[in-house]
């Protein structure tokens, strides 16, 4: 499972659903779920909504959370291509998926601790425009590679805590705690 910037957990199952797959014989073609901190389970979407499972069927891997806020994440079975072995125990080439629960995008920091004066790699989306960048609110010295991509220092003086950037968009807040030994 996936740990989302609200603090649910989110995954995937390969079978079960609303929606049979008569392709492979099972009852289901497998879910998108999430747990919430206090436990409570929702299913988020069932595969095989579309015609000819043209949406995927059987996700095959862990959800990967993107800095824009959107879960992706890769099919084994399903999609539109008609290229593939048919006689695979699940038909079709896969899909791969992106699913928007409402999250919002943050940034990741490249390590996640180090010490004042190191490099570090701020990734996220659109920080071109940038207009500062602070950890634990001392401001550092930055410079904006591409749209995804930051590079700094951390800079004397800082401690522990979020990183943030400033862009046309608003602020972006780190997803983990940078750390400063």
């Amino acid at each position: 499972m996936t740990q989302g910037t609200d603090g649910a957990f989110f995954g995937t199952t390969n079978a079960g659903g609303a929606h049979a797959c008569a392709s492979y014989g099972v009852g289901g073609c497998g879910t998108i779920f999430e747990i919430t901190p206090s436990g409570t389970l929702t299913t988020l979407y069932s595969f095989c909504a579309q015609g000819g499972c043209a949406d995927g069927e059987a996700p095959a891997a862990e959800l990967a959370l993107a800095t824009n806020g959107a879960f992706y994440g890769t099919t084994v079975g399903g999609g539109t291509s008609d290229s593939c072995d048919p006689s695979e125990p699940v038909p079709g080439c896969g899909t791969v998926f992106a699913l928007s629960v409402g999250l919002g995008p943050f940034v990741e920091t490249l390590p996640t601790s180090a010490s004042a004066g190191a490099a570090v790699k701020i990734l996220g989306t659109n920080l071109t425009g940038a207009t500062s960048v602070s950890f634990n609110g001392e401001a550092a010295v930055f410079t904006v590679v591409s749209p995804s991509l930051i590079t700094t220092t951390v800079p004397a003086g800082a401690t522990t805590g979020e990183v943030q950037v400033v862009t046309p968009g608003g602020t972006l807040s780190s997803d983990v705690v940078f750390h400063v030994p």
